[in-house]
């Protein structure tokens, strides 16, 4: 992301929104027009197309150490955001087990995509749906349930890829409905590093008065907090140099600030909240796979209602549909790797992958695995093929032996990241005609009620109903697609699910 001039969100990107790049043209795709390498590696050659399109071994290399480097952050990032939530029972994920589920995935998904989708493309669990687990999901149900119905979502991309109803749910949502979702889960995961950090907090015991408060007691206090500034400081000063790996670089330098900081300072070991920045006895350890299998696919539906189940499920599809189109396409896009009608190359075996990248995180307990337009570091590094993609896989694999390292970052050191990655998806604002009422109403509803009402379902659900209401009220209800219809129709329910209890005395 940070190395990118023009960033756009993950979420809320469509294959419409893209202008096609050049294509490369058929003599340079052609196996003929490079004399592949002898022996294995001539094979490997072949079968990634490597010298066909115009790159070599050192290049897909030096692109696949590149995008792991900018997007190795989730391994801090995502320990942090599933970690400090805690489920309908009280119950925490373990920080260490949670860096290696995300690790395995990453690292097993990424080859598979390398191999079987022959793209420069790297997956990891995704920020945004790992949010809808962390505040959505869990709780309303224990975590294993949660991920359940993760692994339900990932299964139900499978089967829409697979019958081609995933382009007709694509194209039924109007494009300022994408962006806004873009944007409001932006402003939510900013929200929620500012209140990790401890920036923002909510005022205990107070009634009448604004919910939230600067810091703990209505202004800035203690070293963690000092750190989370510096830390937003060094961020955007990176991203605004645009600098390679920018979140990573701000991650582990604020993190040796903070150790630093709580070796030579009185602090309360409860001040940094779940992690402590302390020196650990060993930096490598076997990695913990405690969490692996550990999900319900039917616990959540004894938790609550069939209704809430199924917007829940919609809103991870949602998210995750619009987060790997428009990354999927960017990202080739970025290589040049579009055909001459625009199109990805084997599009549906990518999106497949996709779709079980979404199982296999929900199966590992680390959220819904997407693929990563920080890919694009390791395009402008010259990858061009899945070889890289094998490279950015093997560094995850590597981690895996790395957890001692990931789990002494504190939320402090982390939380920056969020509000950097919240400013990177509010780029979307700027592609919402605000000047349509029809457009922005409900665009801004979207955006807003995500971090108002922390929630992004909420958003999405009140952005629905308004652009249904909206185009009926203008007399443009035939417009209107039918599964548009059908979700607004149940978000609408959603709304109002307390008062039709109890008209059906069910409650």
């Amino acid at each position: 992301m940070p190395d990118r001039p023009d960033p756009t969100a993950p979420v809320g990107r469509t294959e419409d929104a893209v202008v096609p790049a050049p294509t490369v043209s058929p003599e340079a795709l052609s196996p003929e027009a490079v004399a592949p390498a002898p022996g294995r590696l001539g094979a490997v050659d072949r079968y990634f197309s490597i010298s066909a399109r115009g790159s070599d071994f050192g290049r897909e290399i030096r692109g696949g150490f590149a995008t792991f480097f900018t997007m190795a952050y989730i391994l801090v990032l995502n320990p942090i955001i599933l970690g400090s939530a805690e489920d309908k029972f009280g119950n925490h994920l373990s920080g260490p087990q949670l860096v290696t589920a995300t690790a395995l995935v990453a690292a097993v998904m990424t080859i598979v995509m390398g191999l079987g989708g022959n793209l420069p493309l790297a997956l990891a669990a995704g920020l945004g749906l790992n949010a809808v687990a962390a505040f959505q999901l869990a709780p309303l149900m224990s975590w294993p349930d949660a991920m359940g119905l993760i692994v339900i979502e990932g299964l139900l991309i499978c089967v829409l890829v697979a019958t081609g109803l995933r382009e007709a749910i694509m194209h039924a949502i109007p494009a300022s409905l994408k962006q806004a979702i873009s944007v409001g889960i932006g402003l939510f995961i900013a929200f929620i590093g500012f209140v990790d950090a401890g920036f923002v907090s909510r005022i205990p015991g107070e009634t009448g008065s604004v919910p939230v408060q600067l810091g703990a007691t209505g202004h800035l206090s203690g070293w963690p907090v000092l750190v989370f500034c510096l830390g937003v400081l060094l961020t955007v000063a990176l991203l605004a140099r645009k600098a390679k790996g920018a979140i990573l670089i701000s991650i582990v330098v604020t993190t040796v600030v903070a150790v630093v900081i709580n070796e030579i300072a009185d602090i309360a070991p409860a001040a940094w909240g779940l992690t402590v920045p302390a020196v650990p006895d060993d930096l490598v350890a076997a990695p913990d796979f405690g969490l692996l299998g550990s999900f319900s696919l039917f616990g959540a539906f004894q938790q609550v209602g069939v209704v809430t189940i199924v917007l829940l499920v919609f809103t991870l599809l949602l998210s995750d549909f619009f987060d790997t189109m428009g990354t999927v396409v960017g990202v080739t896009h970025e290589a040049g790797l579009l055909d001459q009608d625009g199109k990805v190359p084997h599009l549906g075996r990518v999106l497949l992958i996709d779709g079980a990248a979404a199982v296999a995180g929900g199966a590992a307990s680390a959220s819904s695995a997407t693929s990563y337009v920080e890919s694009t570091a390791g395009v402008g590094e010259g990858a061009r093929t899945g070889f890289a993609s094998l490279v950015t896989g093997g560094l995850f694999a590597v981690a895996l032996f790395l957890t001692p390292l990931a789990t002494i970052v504190p939320a402090q050191a982390a939380a920056p990241a969020l509000v950097a990655v919240g400013f990177l998806l509010m780029a979307q604002v700027r592609n919402i005609d605000w000047e349509k009422y029809e457009i922005a109403i409900p665009a801004f509803l979207t955006i807003a009620v995500m971090p108002f009402t922390y929630s992004i379902t909420n958003g999405i659900g009140a952005g629905f109903v308004a652009y249904v209401v909206i185009r009926v009220v203008l007399g443009k209800a035939r417009e209107i697609h039918w599964l548009l219809w059908g979700t607004a129709a149940l978000f609408a329910v959603y709304f109002a699910i307390d008062p039709i209890e109890q008209l059906l005395g069910v409650k």
